[in-house]
């Protein structure tokens, strides 16, 4: 079957595995209490299970798809030795037996650029916010971005059953063209608007974009990928970001799993990132998201008096 499968859908297959992994080691690491936290410039922290992961990460892909470009957030680790039990060679069956969309069928390693943040919300993490931090792995192919997995590593299913135990860690996922897994889509209900932003980061363009939808309610998390996860299962209607701040690592897998489910991300102006490997990494144009891709258009009128284009 593995075999069998298109190298896009083992790609997606080997990424659930190795997000899985992935999120264990962070566990580990916040398990034994010293987080080896390094300091890398304003609002930007690194920790032992950012570092961990990305290893753990990049030496399963690179193992299994050997040429496969892989971009992560931390700097070239490739030099720092992997314990072989890091390295995933196992796949999620569910997935391998997918039909893939004709569209990336024929899709070769020269095609797919594989974007990774090993672990999105580190201040969070470092907070104890452990709710709002996920593992993203994206696979782009000929540039977009259609192969999506989101770990939540400290989700426990015993929480969400109202008992005191359960299994730590739940992965989503979303291949567009095929569907979503992992999860169940839902969506906000009634007329209420729910919106999501930042909640480190809130600057006065931030707060006039989130002014202007005159929402219900807003629900400010950190992390991309856990405001995405809101979209997802039908806490918020919208997640905007109008500034710069975000990279492709924080966007590929979520604007995956959410074009999957029917929804829309794109920057403050409707365009769609490019996910190339050569691109900048920086989303210098924001991020609007919706969970459904016809109210998108709505958002984008409302906020254009709010946030103009760059001169």
């Amino acid at each position: 079957m593995a075999q069998s499968a298109p190298l896009f859908i083992r790609m997606v297959a080997s990424s659930i595995a190795a997000a899985n992994k992935a999120g264990q080691i962070v566990r580990d690491v916040m398990k034994k209490g010293d987080l080896g936290i390094i300091d890398k410039g304003k609002n930007d922290l690194q920790t032992e299970g950012d570092r961990s992961a990305q290893r753990c990460i990049i030496a399963s892909l690179s193992h299994q798809f050997p040429g496969v470009t892989i971009i992560g957030e931390e700097e070239d680790t490739s030099s720092c030795p992997v314990p072989a039990d890091w390295v995933v060679t196992t796949s999620d069956e569910e997935v391998l037996g997918i039909e893939c969309p004709k569209e990336y069928q024929d899709a070769t390693v020269k095609d797919i650029v594989v974007w990774v943040d090993p672990l999105d919300g580190t201040a969070e993490y470092t907070q104890g916010f452990l709710d709002h931090v996920t593992i993203l792995i994206g696979i782009a192919v000929r540039n977009r971005a259609v192969g999506g997995v989101i770990h939540q590593p400290f989700y426990s299913s015993g929480t969400q059953s109202g008992t005191d135990s359960g299994t730590l860690g739940r992965t989503l996922w979303g291949i567009v063209g095929a569907g979503v897994g992992g999860f169940q889509p839902a969506y906000v209900e009634g007329d209420r608007r729910v919106i999501t932003t930042t909640r480190s980061h809130l600057t006065p363009t931030v707060q006039a974009a989130v002014d202007a939808m005159k929402p219900d309610e807003v629900l400010k998390v950190g992390g991309a990928g856990h405001k995405v996860m809101l979209l997802l299962e039908g806490k918020a209607n919208a997640y905007m970001y109008p500034t710069k701040g975000t990279k492709r690592w924080d966007t590929c897998a979520p604007e995956a799993v959410l074009h999957a489910m029917g929804g829309k991300l794109t920057d403050m102006y409707g365009n769609y990132y490019s996910y190339a490997g050569d691109t900048n990494v920086a989303n210098l144009d924001g991020v609007l998201a919706t969970a459904k891709a016809q109210d998108h258009h709505f958002y984008l009128k409302v906020i254009s008096d709010v946030v103009k284009p760059a001169s």
